[in-house]
């Protein structure tokens, strides 16, 4: 038996002159690039939350703050594999990550396999447990009018009932009483 939990990750960065655009990991030729404390990768920020949503553990801000001068321009790889350590702690694992870019432009087609190819390793994670997609908003709002860049990201974690704390209790549902806490026989 294993305990699945799902978690969910958003991340906006505006865009900005004098900035590299690196989005999971991967440095996109682009003229502008996205600003933030780190180096705004997007992609991994959603990851981070989701990540750590799915655990019970918080969000990417309550672990990097952007007042902390050690995460100035830090590449966001290394902030998701602290995310992953974390998980790995509480002994879950990585099921998969299903992410969405959504930028006017660049064109992210071109990167997605090397920003697949990126996260498999930082994750440890076969390739066919990371999906990328992307898309435009059809030139409305921020976004569309080429302000900003946002992605979101959904994430499966799992643990092995052998890891889970209290594995001896479950919640039994009992028509007319509601969840009714017991031990295992």
């Amino acid at each position: 038996m294993m305990q699945f939990r799902v978690g969910f990750g958003y991340d906006v960065h505006q865009l900005t002159h004098n900035r590299k655009l690196i989005l999971g990991g991967v440095t996109i030729p682009f003229e502008r690039g996205l600003l933030g404390h780190s180096d705004a990768d997007v992609l991994c920020h959603a990851i981070c939350d989701a990540l750590l949503g799915a655990a019970a553990m918080g969000d990417i801000g309550m672990h990097f703050p952007d007042t902390d001068p050690d995460y100035k321009n830090i590449s966001s790889l290394k902030l998701l594999t602290y995310c992953i350590d974390k998980i790995q702690s509480k002994h879950y694992k990585i099921g998969n990550i299903d992410s969405t870019i959504i930028a006017q432009a660049p064109r992210m087609a071109p990167y997605i396999l090397d920003m697949r190819n990126n996260l498999q390793d930082v994750m440890a994670i076969n390739m066919d447990q990371i999906n990328i997609k992307a898309t435009t908003t059809e030139k409305l709002g921020f976004i569309g009018t080429g302000a900003g860049i946002a992605s979101h990201c959904a994430a499966l974690i799992y643990a092995e009932k052998k890891y889970l704390e209290n594995s001896a209790t479950f919640f039994h549902f009992h028509a007319g009483v509601g969840m009714r806490r017991y031990a295992k026989p």
